[in-house]
Parts: C-alpha cells; structure tokens; sequence
C-alpha cells in the first residue's frame, strides 16, 4: 500500500498542530535566524519557506517517526531503559538530534550551522517545548521544531543571495 502524498502531508501538519506548533511559530524561529542577513525580511517570507520545508517527504516522515515516538513515551509503550531516556530528554542520547539532522541537511551546509545555533539558544517556541512542563513529552519534537526553522533559513539564505552578501 502507498501512502498518498496528501495524507501524509496533512497529518505531518495535524500532528505538529496537535502539539501546539504553528506554522507560524516556525516562521518566526525563522526570523530570528535570518533578520540580520536578509535585508526587508518579512513574516511572510519565512512562512513562505517554512511551508516549502514542510512539502517535502522527507521532513514529514520526520515529524511522524518524531512525534510518534514523543506519544508513545507519554503514554509509557517504551521499553526501559529508553522510556526513561525519553521522558527526561536525556541529553547524552543524541538520537533526537540525528532524526532532526535529516531535515536540516536538505539545503545545505548553512542549515547545519542555523540549527546548532538555533537549538542552543532556544528562542519562541523552542523553550517551549524545552520546558519539560506538564505531561507532554517533546524529546523529539523540539529537535524537529528547529531543524524545520534552520531548513526554511537555509533555503532563503539561498534564494537571497544578493541581499546576503549586501549585509556582509
């Protein structure tokens, strides 16, 4: 059986709504990355390449091992020692980050650099979904969150490239 394009698009999209993540929220991780470097940038650029990030298969294959994984963690259906692991966001485990890594590396290079930034500082919904408040777990889902923003930075750094080496 092949999972139709649609589907999948829109449950990678539901999924990330269902966890309390907005496109635009992406958007302006996004804008963080990028306000410096790409002169006029608007909200609606970033949205703009937030959602062309979103199009791609890869990355939603990305959000529904991620957040599957995240859910299954909540709801204790985890072997130990990983359900621990998941639970606590154990910052030694490193996998989040490899799932995150396959989105960040679809264009290019500046993605990687974006995300290590972005995933230091922790700004908007980041800290968030860090907050390892309440009962939901986002051990996956933070890391994706940023990967999504650094991709979609990326791939305006490479669609402004005039405007990028006016601000340097």
């Amino acid at each position: 059986m092949t999972i139709k394009k649609e589907t999948l698009k829109k449950m990678s999209r539901q999924l990330l709504i269902d966890r309390g993540v907005t496109i635009k929220d992406i958007a302006e991780l996004v804008y963080f990355l990028q306000e410096k470097y790409v002169q006029d940038l608007t909200l609606d650029m970033c949205v703009e390449n937030v959602e062309a990030v979103l199009n791609k298969r890869e990355v939603q294959n990305a959000i529904l091992t991620g957040i599957q994984l995240d859910i299954s963690a909540e709801n204790h259906q985890v072997l130990e020692p990983l359900q621990e692991i998941l639970e606590t966001d154990e910052g030694l485990y490193g996998i989040d980050e490899i799932l995150a890594l396959s989105i960040v590396n679809i264009y290019g290079s500046i993605g990687f650099t974006n995300y290590g930034y972005i995933d230091k500082v922790k700004p908007g919904i980041l800290e968030t979904l860090n907050s390892h408040e309440g009962n939901q777990v986002h051990t996956f889902l933070d890391d994706i969150v940023g990967a999504i923003a650094a991709a979609a930075a990326s791939r305006l750094a490479h669609s402004e490239p005039d405007r990028l080496n006016e601000n340097q």
